[in-house]
């Protein structure tokens, strides 16, 4: 998609959710069915069904995914998006290019094997390598721009009100 072909498409709905700040207030959803045998658990992604298990450094045997590493990929898939409709927005040819993204854990707190481990990733980082000859500005800009409207990456950085129930 070029850049007129992106305003063309995002304009109607910027200038929608301009008029009618409700119509933009999307609630997404995913659901799961847990399995009945083992530790697993099966998402539908809209384009495959993913079964999740324990990682083996909590038990697991390899053959599930992770859903920490389901948290990483959806933070690369989502960051890669975001940079791409950003610098297509911004007129920067980005040829090609890699996202990673990694993060530690202590398996001592999911474990309950030591209460002063924390639960979850203690930090992630995120990085690309771009094929572009854009200069250091504007990639300054192109970085600063898909942290911005990166919907995972925001998330992760400012956690938003939580909830669980039965």
């Amino acid at each position: 998609m070029d850049r007129e072909k992106l305003r063309a498409v995002q304009g109607p709905l910027k200038e929608q959710y301009q008029q009618q700040p409700g119509d933009a207030l999307i609630t997404l959803r995913a659901s799961g069915e847990l399995g009945s045998e083992g530790m697993t658990c099966s998402v539908e992604t809209g384009a495959a069904l993913v079964e999740a298990g324990l990682h083996p450094a909590t038990g697991g045997d390899g053959t599930f995914a992770c859903s920490g590493d389901m948290l990483l990929q959806a933070l690369v898939a989502c960051a890669g998006v975001t940079l791409r409709a950003v610098a297509t927005s911004l007129g920067i040819d980005v040829r090609s290019g890699t996202v990673r993204a990694e993060g530690e854990l202590d398996f001592r707190g999911t474990l309950a094997v030591a209460k002063d481990a924390p639960v979850g990733f203690q930090s992630i980082r995120l990085a690309f390598d771009l094929d572009t000859d854009a200069g250091p500005d504007e990639l300054a800009t192109l970085l600063k721009l898909t942290e911005r409207y990166c919907v995972v990456y925001q998330t992760l950085a400012r956690p938003p009100a939580l909830t669980a129930s039965l």
